[in-house]
């Protein structure tokens, strides 16, 4: 019976624990440390998208800028980056979301990805073929 209960307290514990990636997260700079854009993650049909919800523009940066430098056949082309989906399709895999992909509005190149909570923070893997990047992003207040 005290196992039973043990058990069902632990179980209990994990759950409330157990941190979702759904949320707003804060992008932050790989280079400055700085934050760049404030990310909204939501679910629909089972996969997980991303938008742009707010920017943090440099003084000499647009603070309302286009993805001039996407693809010219992709949707995104000259689209205004805040309300921009740049994570799309990603699915359920254990405590892994992937097999969809990540825009990098700044370059307009798309990637493969793969994201998961570690600790706190949420962190976001682009592939470019063998090679990739992960960041850090931190959740938004």
């Amino acid at each position: 019976m005290r196992f039973r209960l043990l058990l069902i307290l632990v179980l209990i514990g994990n759950l409330a624990n157990a941190q979702s990636i759904l949320g707003k997260w804060k992008s932050i700079d790989d280079n400055t440390g700085e934050p760049r854009s404030i990310v909204e993650i939501v679910e629909n049909d089972g996969k997980v998208y991303g938008k742009i919800v707010k920017l943090f523009p440099k003084p000499t940066e647009d603070p309302d800028p286009v993805c001039d430098k996407c693809d010219p056949s992709d949707a995104r082309f000259k689209k205004k980056v805040i309300g921009m989906e740049i994570i799309r399709g990603m699915k359920q895999d254990g405590s892994e979301y992937s097999g969809g992909d990540i825009l990098d509005p700044e370059n307009g190149k798309i990637y493969r990805s793969k994201i998961w909570i570690e600790g706190k923070d949420l962190k976001v893997r682009g592939y470019w073929g063998p090679f990739y990047r992960t960041q850090t992003w931190l959740r938004a207040d």
